[in-house]
């Protein structure tokens, strides 16, 4: 069994697989200020109420876009689980060419989400992913990976629609029977969803267009990416656990090498 964890603004999500089957997948809130006893000890928990036996952990591996929980996250697997495990970042195998202007610069979990949409449906391929951020990037049939574009997540939107203006509520996002809205809340949320809609196949057709890439693929993942994929017929995949597969990918890729993480948690160690 491998544990693949995903460490994102919001949430912490985890998927355990056997071979290429996901068993189980739960999630926790992102936290900064827990310790390494918390983590380890919410994992164990979380792993055995999702029916998996800490033993049968073989190996962890970990993609973070927060720096900031890396030590006590790193340190709660190594003591609680016993495993040290591989971190995404510079120098890992990918399979994938990033040809950016600066490569060091691509969050990790956009090259996971390169990395399963490549190997999985192949290229070329504009993989979305409906985050606290929304993102498209654009991997070639070679496997180059350097076109990104990202915008603002339909959260972040209604977070500075209802903390920046006076009268206007928070809300639940969801599509509205009509973008013709007759109140506040389905006003925000027709703006809020049908911007996205628009907003998605514009980008699509653009990327399209400026690629030259008429026979692009377009993948998407992503908490919101369902209720998006629905309306926009250009999307011709959405998998849910898209960043999970694609770290059970590099995990197999680099498991015949020393993982990382027992670097990462010896710095951790020497900076505290």
């Amino acid at each position: 069994m491998v544990l693949v964890i995903d460490v994102g603004n919001t949430n912490i999500t985890c998927g355990a697989f056997a071979g290429k089957t996901v068993k189980s997948t739960f999630r926790m809130m992102t936290a900064t200020r827990r310790t390494s006893d918390e983590y380890g000890i919410t994992l164990r928990m979380l792993l055995k109420e999702s029916g998996v036996a800490v033993s049968d952990v073989a190996g962890v591996i970990i993609a973070s876009v927060v720096p900031a929980v890396m030590h006590a996250l790193v340190g709660g697997i190594i003591r609680y689980l016993g495993k040290r495990p591989y971190i995404v970042s510079p120098g890992i195998k990918t399979g994938i060419h990033i040809t950016s202007d600066n490569p060091k610069e691509i969050g990790p979990d956009r090259i996971v989400d390169i990395v399963a949409a490549y190997t999985l449906y192949g290229g070329p391929t504009l993989v979305l992913d409906f985050g606290t951020a929304t993102t498209y990037d654009l991997v070639d049939e070679k496997g180059n990976f350097g076109v990104g574009i990202t915008a603002p997540g339909m959260r972040i939107s209604a977070k500075a629609l209802w903390e920046d203006t006076a009268k206007l509520p928070e809300i639940e996002i969801r599509k509205p029977d009509s973008i013709l809205a007759r109140e506040t809340v389905t006003s925000m949320q027709a703006g809020l969803v049908y911007g996205q809609i628009g907003q998605t196949k514009y980008i699509i057709e653009q990327v399209r267009k400026e690629s030259g890439y008429q026979n692009l693929r377009v993948v998407a993942t992503g908490g919101l990416g369902r209720m998006i994929s629905e309306e926009v017929p250009e999307i011709e995949v959405y998998d849910p656990l898209l960043t999970l597969r694609g770290l059970k990918i590099l995990y197999d890729k680099n498991r015949r090498t020393s993982p990382k993480g027992e670097e990462a948690y010896e710095e951790a160690e020497s900076e505290s």
